[in-house]
């Protein structure tokens, strides 16, 4: 039996991080927001996401939890690095340092130290993330968050949603009504099967055995600085091992071989000792299993009228470079604004078709990366050379050969710049091209550009703000020439209700890539349109970004 009828601007399925982030940026907008997630209230995550991207600490940053993540995880002196050893607690091959969280604002050297933002990455497991996001929240004014709740079913028409949800303890159903509703639901999403939307790509990359465990002994027994992350080479077992507390949780990933297809194939205590290193008299205690396959698969499609969906419920790929719940989030803060803005009532509801035109594209390009990379290490697995642990020259001199070939192929992932700030968008219905392409990324490298699509390149304003501190909740244009006249720009804007933040740039070190005297900005730091004067059919520039055909406008 149904009963009652709760209204929300967006009704979001699932409270994972994916679907947190996507509720805290639309209250933060002033969009009510329900949240219908089936677990009860803080109850624990799985033991996955163990990366925070620069991009989404960025988010974070501004949605005011950034320090509280900051503060959680590892330890403050625990160093993030990767190490590669013959096992856990073998031979040192080689080793890719990332500053620990107490010196991650200032550590300048290496690798990972060169960012261009104001919120580098930030490596904490999911345990202690998601916590952090669900209590901020809960606690906002514009969020109703439904625990033990599952949505069943619902039903579109030309205002809405209507959603049929069941409390998982009494059986009782109601009815939420809702003008769009996004799946971040996870890789069985039920709301893309009730969409019609199909996952398409490789469904089996690699099986990964994985067991949380609890050692306290283990740490001291790891020779010389500990690390972050360690992945173990030798011919009997190859697996990563991450540090989760930094004290006595580790999770152990043991890469299943293609001729092992199935999670049980081979024996869980056997890898786990021959991943540490450990004898037979080792003790530790197992506090869940966390078997995972790695895919490359992507939705079809990412909506279907006012229903969408983001996250592992769009796209699913084995989690190099830790961007996996990273994409999803980025996929929410994509939607959120585009949303709030049909919300806000400023723009036109095909402005929405900028999501899945923005998005899919990019996630089947991070798709491939991933998949690629995992490949590799895949044939790296299976080179390992019998003789690695041998001592003596010979066995040094094989173990830094093989140590330098790990390094040059994985710092692009843990330090993957490009992944972070080098992916753009190409033909958005709201972004304005203007004949230069964006330039070429990898995993790992990029080029700072100012080329419509392309992310804002970042910079420290005179009074010492960050660039992104500065934009505001729509629009925003830089003016590096105050002498330029946007007041053209500024009266369109006002006279179509779409917010316009005018920032007079004042800073003494700007990035070669702002060539143009003025750069129009959106909400989620990428480039909407440049130039060095507002154009002469600057209603059509509006119209552009509010989402009306431009052709629409073009006579107006």
């Amino acid at each position: 039996m149904k009963n009652e009828e709760l209204l929300a601007d967006v009704l979001i399925v699932g409270a994972g991080p994916v679907g947190l982030t996507l509720a805290m940026d639309l209250a933060s907008r002033g969009v009510k927001v329900t949240i219908a997630e089936t677990r009860r209230f803080a109850e624990p995550p799985n033991v996955k996401c163990n990366h925070v991207s620069a991009r989404t600490m960025e988010v974070f940053r501004r949605l005011g939890v950034a320090q509280k993540l900051r503060d959680a995880g590892l330890p403050a002196d625990h160093p993030n690095d990767v190490v590669f050893r013959t096992s856990v607690t073998g031979i040192e091959l080689t080793r890719i340092p990332i500053p620990c969280r107490r010196d991650r604002y200032k550590e300048t050297e290496g690798p990972d130290a060169w960012w261009p933002t104001p919120e580098p990455p930030h490596r904490i497991n999911q345990i202690y993330l998601e916590p952090i996001l669900l209590q901020h929240a809960a606690e906002l004014p514009n969020v109703t968050l439904l625990n033990r709740t599952q949505v069943t079913d619902f039903e579109q028409d030309d205002e809405g949603v209507s959603a049929t949800a069941v409390d998982l303890d009494n059986g009782t159903a109601r009815t939420i009504r809702c003008r769009f509703l996004v799946g971040c639901d996870g890789g069985s999403s039920g709301v893309r099967k009730k969409m019609g939307a199909k996952l398409e790509g490789t469904a089996v990359i690699q099986r990964v055995q994985s067991t949380f465990i609890r050692a306290p002994e283990l740490r001291a027994m790891i020779p010389g600085k500990p690390a972050w992350s360690y992945y173990s080479v030798n011919p009997r077992r190859c697996g990563t091992v991450f540090a989760i507390d930094g004290h006595e949780t580790w999770l152990v990933h043991n890469h299943l071989n293609a001729h092992e297809p199935e999670f049980d194939s081979v024996d869980r205590d056997w890898a786990i000792r021959e991943i540490l290193g450990v004898g037979a008299d080792f003790r530790y205690e197992v506090i869940s299993k966390e078997d995972w396959v790695g895919r490359r698969l992507v939705a079809d499609r990412f909506r279907d009228r006012r229903v969408f969906i983001a996250g592992d419920a769009a796209h699913l790929w084995v989690p190099y470079a830790g961007y996996g719940m990273n994409a999803g989030i980025a996929d929410a803060i994509n939607l959120s604004w585009l949303l709030s803005a049909c919300v806000q009532g400023w723009a036109d509801e095909r402005i929405l078709d900028a999501y899945e035109a923005e998005r899919q594209p990019i996630t089947e390009q991070v798709s491939h990366f991933a998949m690629d990379h995992a490949q590799k290490m895949i044939r790296a697995r299976r080179a390992v050379p019998a003789d690695i642990e041998a001592p003596g020259a010979e066995g040094d001199a094989l173990r830094a050969d093989v140590g330098r070939e790990a390094y040059e192929l994985n710092v692009q992932q843990f330090c993957c710049g490009g992944l972070n700030f080098g992916y753009y968008y190409t033909g958005s219905p709201i972004i304005a091209p203007d004949g230069e392409a964006p330039p070429a990324y990898s995993m790992g490298s990029f080029t700072p550009s100012t080329v419509p699509g392309c992310r804002a390149p970042h910079f420290w304003l005179g009074d010492g703000r960050s660039l992104y501190d500065a934009f505001g909740p729509g629009y925003t244009l830089l003016r590096f020439d105050r002498a330029t006249d946007v007041r053209a720009l500024v009266r369109a804007a006002a006279s179509s209700g779409m917010p316009l933040t005018v920032i007079d740039i004042d800073a003494a070190d700007i990035p070669p890539a702002y060539r143009h005297r003025l750069l129009l900005c959106r909400a989620d730091q990428h480039v909407a349109w440049r130039g060095d004067h507002v154009p002469q059919d600057v209603g059509g520039l509006v119209a552009r970004l509010r989402g009306q055909p431009v052709r629409e406008t073009a006579t107006a």
